[in-house]
């Protein structure tokens, strides 16, 4: 039987904190998941495959109510999300969900900005890098057109929407 009471709830991590807040609640026996991504890291002397999180400073508790001032007082928790002048939770759903979409070997990336096509852009990297363009669609995350201004053209490009910021 699935107990009403216990909810998804996201919480906030200090800076690069997620694992080490994550271990400390699963010591204290509290449900927790934090969704990781394998990501290829290059240093200047080997490439390694590692694990971080897919949501910076984010990972989500299944609690009750009573429960809230433990997590809280959780080395690494910073607090709750609010969404409307109450702690937001996250449907059962919605978590499964994640899982399995973290669970296939899609490529998945997380951006905390919507564009719109019209929306003027800047792009952070790249052979475009410091350029000013207009959105004009999105194509699966990674191809993009924009409408570069000072040439009066649209081009396609194969860049990831974390390179381009709204301006």
């Amino acid at each position: 039987m699935i107990d009403q009471n216990y909810k998804w709830f996201p919480v906030y991590t200090r800076s690069r904190a997620e694992k080490k807040a994550y271990d400390e609640l699963l010591r204290k026996g509290i449900k927790a998941y934090l969704p990781l991504k394998k990501t290829l890291k290059q240093w200047s002397d080997r490439k390694k495959i590692i694990e971080e999180p897919l949501i910076k400073s984010y990972l989500f508790v299944h609690i009750s109510t009573k429960e809230h001032s433990e997590v809280l007082m959780t080395n690494g928790i910073s607090r709750f999300l609010y969404f409307s002048g109450k702690i937001a939770y996250m449907p059962d759903q919605q978590i499964d969900q994640l899982k399995l979409l973290l669970a296939t070997d899609e490529e998945l990336e997380v951006f905390d900005h919507e564009i719109k096509p019209g929306q003027k852009v800047l792009i952070k990297a790249g052979p475009f890098k410091d350029m000013i363009a207009e959105m004009v669609s999105v194509h699966n995350k990674q191809r993009i057109i924009l409408r570069l201004d000072n040439i009066g053209y649209s081009i396609e490009i194969n860049t990831s929407m974390a390179f381009v910021e709204p301006i």
